[in-house]
């Protein structure tokens, strides 16, 4: 009996089916890989939106110096395949990213970082208005699914305690309803210091972008992480 079944397991045929299965069980598994290939170059590099003023747009630099495109090398040098989309206006407001908003998303975002506040406070402007805006550029974002990275902005001490303590509690407390992560102050390491900064002392050089890039990094690629791990 046991050498009958031993005979059978080395025919010809049990032999074949063994190649057949092995050779089927081959195909499928690049059949399955060549199909996750095409899924992920039909996806694309993931986009970022970088909705912001001047400080954003790279006012002030030369090609290839400003913020979105040394964040983009930054990331790319780290392996994340991604498209960073320069949505920064000079001289923009946050009533001016809330109304152009709708057309930025027209470029599809998969994840954003809003850098606005900073003309806001230029301007003296009321931070209940700049609250509002932001509150409701962030919940736009939240209603589309779209992971976000707020960065926050200091006021200015020269506009008196008052302003100042309003002014510098909009970002920690709209991540906080929001469910956002918070950078804090979008120019840490960088405002003040004249090496780091253009002429007008307000917008930095390519040397504080740098430094920008290095030290708002590890909350993007965190951003991008969260986003992988969620199937986003």
């Amino acid at each position: 009996m046991g050498l009958s079944r031993q005979r059978k397991s080395l025919s010809p045929y049990g032999v074949a089916r063994r190649l057949f299965n092995a050779a089927a069980a081959a195909l499928l598994g690049v059949a399955v890989m060549a199909l996750s290939a095409t899924a992920s170059a039909a996806n694309g590099p993931v986009r970022v939106l970088a909705l912001g003023d001047s400080l954003t747009a790279g006012y002030g630099l030369g090609d290839g110096q400003g913020f979105v495109p040394q964040l983009e090398r930054a990331l790319r040098a780290k392996g994340y395949d991604v498209t960073v989309i320069n949505a920064g206006v000079s001289g923009d407001t946050t009533a001016g990213g809330l109304s152009r908003l709708d057309w930025a998303l027209g470029d599809k975002p998969d994840v954003a970082l809003v850098e606005l506040g900073a003309n806001d406070m230029l301007r003296g402007l009321d931070p209940a208005a700049a609250r509002a805006n932001l509150d409701a550029i962030l919940g736009r974002l939240k209603e589309r699914n779209i992971p976000t990275l707020l960065a926050g902005m200091y006021a200015s001490a020269s506009y008196g305690r008052a302003y100042t303590e309003r002014f510098n509690a909009i970002y920690p407390e709209l991540a906080a309803k929001h469910g956002v992560p918070l950078y804090p102050f979008f120019l840490d390491g960088v405002a003040t210091d004249a090496a780091m900064n253009q002429g007008d002392g307000i917008h930095p050089n390519a040397a504080g972008v740098k430094v920008i890039v290095e030290r708002i990094l590890p909350h993007v690629t965190r951003l991008l992480d969260n986003r992988a791990r969620t199937g986003g």
